[in-house]
């Protein structure tokens, strides 16, 4: 005879929690954050073309962590929403709080009703023409939903990377300064490269991540006089990323 064990709603609640929360602290980290010439998105991601940074809008930008095929999924949804009500209102009408409540029931959906959660993390940032009118908002794996300040952690070892930034962040700071900030905090989990070969070195130097391990954009505070156009998003290429940390060089 076949035993059968009950599990209660709850428990089935906690375990599918603990199943995503595994899945995206095995994902590397992604710093979204606010500085003075806009906001600033910085990921450790090695592939050239599995991207976690994306454009959803005009001054709307996206970020995520963990399974890349699921959070893709929701980055075109998004698009699409926001193309829609772009069209058939006006593109003003199209923020970042709105895209932010259509994520949150996406993913309360998946989390309640499927088989699987999504393993997943987002945010969603817009920019404003001043620092304190920029929106960043944190959506976790079960639609839960969060208005940040100053910046958002998520993936990885995000306590380790949140204590840096905590301690180097300034809403006065450029985008080229903010990056910089940004690199070293995610480089604040890794060891240094002689750590534990009983060198002279300290232990707590981390190894600072090359423009090759990392993906960068930038939401432009003002793109129509700097860019000549309405569209904020813009990407780092790994040159000019890897000029701009080499002047992080002896700071």
């Amino acid at each position: 005879m076949t035993q059968q064990f009950y599990v209660s709603p709850e428990q089935l609640m906690k375990d599918r929690a603990d199943f995503a929360r595994k899945g995206i602290a095995r994902g590397r980290s992604v710093v979204v954050l606010t500085c003075r010439d806009g906001i600033a998105f910085v990921a450790e991601n090695p592939s050239p073309s599995l991207h976690k940074l994306g454009e959803i809008y005009d001054r709307i930008g996206f970020a995520a962590v963990g399974k890349y095929n699921e959070f893709e999924s929701l980055r075109q949804a998004g698009v699409r929403y926001a193309d829609v009500r772009g069209y058939s209102y006006a593109r003003e009408d199209v923020s970042a709080r709105g895209l932010a409540s259509v994520y949150a029931q996406s993913l309360g959906s998946v989390f309640t009703t499927e088989g699987k959660p999504f393993e997943v993390e987002l945010a969603v940032a817009e920019v404003g023409s001043e620092p304190y009118s920029d929106h960043l908002y944190r959506l976790t794996f079960d639609g839960s939903i969060a208005d940040e300040s100053n910046y958002v952690v998520m993936g990885g070892q995000a306590d380790i990377v949140n204590d840096s930034l905590a301690r180097a962040w300034s809403p006065d700071t450029s985008f080229s300064e903010a990056i910089k900030v940004a690199v070293k905090a995610l480089s604040a989990t890794r060891n240094a490269p002689d750590a534990g070969s009983g060198g002279d070195s300290p232990a707590s130097t981390p190894e600072l991540l090359g423009a090759g391990l990392l993906e960068v954009a930038v939401l432009d505070r003002d793109p129509l006089s700097t860019r000549g156009t309405v569209r904020a998003f813009r990407r780092i290429g790994t040159v000019e990323l890897d000029r701009l940390l080499a002047g992080a060089e002896g700071d």
